[in-house]
């Protein structure tokens, strides 16, 4: 079930709000909290019914874990458990995602004929299993800070293990199960807990709606519109070479599309928490603007960065090691990423090429070099374009037929190439506008949460942008199409 489908706009959705709200009005409080666990396990079964049991499996283990965790004990057995816990999150995620990538390796690296165990991903496993993996570490830091306090005849600070339905919501919650963003436990299980977020909520409803209706724009108008494009340049270039002109076309239109999909999404799950009166972490703030790599990771997947930096670059040693070791840990930190992101050689390429870029971008600013902005962001904009193409490509002959021939000036002009392969997609002049528009708003116009945020912003105008975005998007939801991220 997608968030821009009819199925959930005018099913879904609403009997879920209607019976949240309904059964607190009623002072059913733990009743609706399991409707909403409820709502968002049949959700996540829409996809695929047999995702159900891993995940269901995936919350039992880890909340025992955490309860085990609470309970206390030795030094040892804090960390006896807590091992037991990333090597299940770790395992769970490995076997699911990566068997079949080792044994394509393995075969290729050693001339062996294993068979691929043609694994089913389960939807969203690297999102929640991320979560999951930050309250398992968690309860650890908050078991050892305990027993480190009872060592030193100090009042003991413990931290209570939430309720199980809370933890269960914790992790399901629909609007952020499938493609984030990554939540905390800090952020999210005190709002679960929250007396004055079982009642309705105004401000919120009119927010929900106005930032629900510009990520639905952004989804079905834009990202789905411009995505003819980079799906006609990829499929030509695993046959064989484009234009320079096509090239470029190609990789701009995945650049935009990718962008819009994915701050789509953000947009839309912000949107749907808020009705819920949950408010989830901004995750996409427009990453393009960046003026070098690093900036552009504090604004793109931004909850991925914080995990990253919180469980494993600052656990590494982050930048407190000496200056070699640093470098490392940013160059390992970006590998996970990449493999993170799916399980081939072009996402971990991809990886440690962001990594290389961030560790340039840090010898350079330490070293006291210094960019004018708009040059910074041309460049910036510039490589990571390039990076996307390596990004979309199945493999990397693909990913390098398009570069190279982005750099291929025998050739200036589009020539029948793409039209004879695909007459009815170069000549949509409206889907080249919606690019050049999209260009245009990525790079100098306001984001959606930027002006959901800004109190300045009127009621009226939000509710005139809600309703406009949700009445133009309704004649695109009819072609629905999945998220970008899903497949992550």
């Amino acid at each position: 079930m997608l968030f821009n489908s009819f199925v959930f706009i005018f099913l879904f959705l609403p009997i879920t709000f209607i019976a949240y709200y309904g059964l607190n009005r009623l002072k059913l409080y733990q009743w609706a909290k399991s409707v909403l666990v409820i709502a968002s396990l049949a959700f996540y079964a829409y996809f695929n019914l047999s995702y159900l049991p891993i995940m269901v499996a995936s919350i039992v283990v880890n909340y025992g874990i955490g309860m085990a965790l609470n309970r206390g004990g030795s030094l040892l057995k804090l960390k006896t458990m807590l091992t037991i816990g990333i090597l299940f999150n770790i395992g769970l995620l490995g076997y699911f995602k990566y068997t079949d990538f080792l044994i394509e390796n393995i075969n290729a690296a050693f001339s062996t004929s294993y068979a691929l165990k043609n694994i089913l991903l389960p939807l969203g496993i690297s999102f929640f299993t991320f979560q999951q993996l930050a309250f398992v570490i968690d309860s650890y830091k908050a078991a050892k800070t305990t027993v480190g306090n009872m060592s030193a005849n100090t009042p003991p600070q413990s931290k209570s293990i939430p309720g199980f339905l809370d933890y269960c919501n914790f992790v399901t919650f629909f609007p952020q199960l499938i493609a984030g963003p990554i939540v905390l436990p800090e952020e999210m299980l005190p709002q679960f807990e929250n007396e004055r977020n079982r009642h309705l909520n105004s401000r919120n409803i009119l927010d929900g709606l106005y930032i629900f209706a510009m990520g639905l724009v952004k989804k079905v108008l834009i990202a789905d519109s411009i995505a003819v494009f980079a799906n006609a340049g990829f499929m030509l270039a695993e046959k064989g070479g484009l234009t320079m002109a096509e090239a470029w076309l190609t990789s701009l239109s995945y650049t935009f599309q990718l962008y819009f999909d994915f701050c789509g999404y953000c947009d839309m799950a912000i949107g749907i928490g808020l009705l819920f009166n949950i408010k989830l972490p901004l995750n996409f703030d427009v990453p393009y603007r960046a003026t070098n790599f690093q900036d552009f990771w504090r604004r793109w997947h931004m909850t991925l960065n914080r995990f990253l930096t919180q469980y494993l670059y600052i656990p590494l040693g982050g930048s407190k090691t000496g200056k070699a070791r640093t470098y490392l840990n940013i160059l390992i930190v970006f590998f996970i990423s990449g493999l993170w992101h799916g399980a081939g050689w072009t996402f971990i390429i991809w990886g440690i090429c962001h990594g290389i870029g961030v560790m340039i971008c840090r010898a350079w600013h330490k070293g006291g070099c210094r960019l004018p902005d708009w040059l910074g962001m041309f460049i910036t904009f510039f490589f990571i374009n390039i990076l996307w193409v390596i990004f979309r490509a199945d493999n990397m002959t693909i990913a390098w037929n398009v570069i190279r021939s982005m750099f291929d000036n025998t050739s200036l002009r589009l020539t029948e190439n793409l039209t004879s392969n695909l007459p009815s997609i170069l000549p949509n002049t409206i889907n080249m506008l919606i690019l050049f528009a999209a260009i245009l708003l990525a790079f100098i116009g306001p984001s959606a949460y930027s002006i959901m945020t800004n109190e300045k912003t009127s009621l009226r105008t939000k509710q005139a942008l809600a309703i406009m975005g949700i009445t133009v998007s309704i004649f695109f939801v009819s072609r629905v199409v999945t998220f970008l991220y899903f497949n992550f």
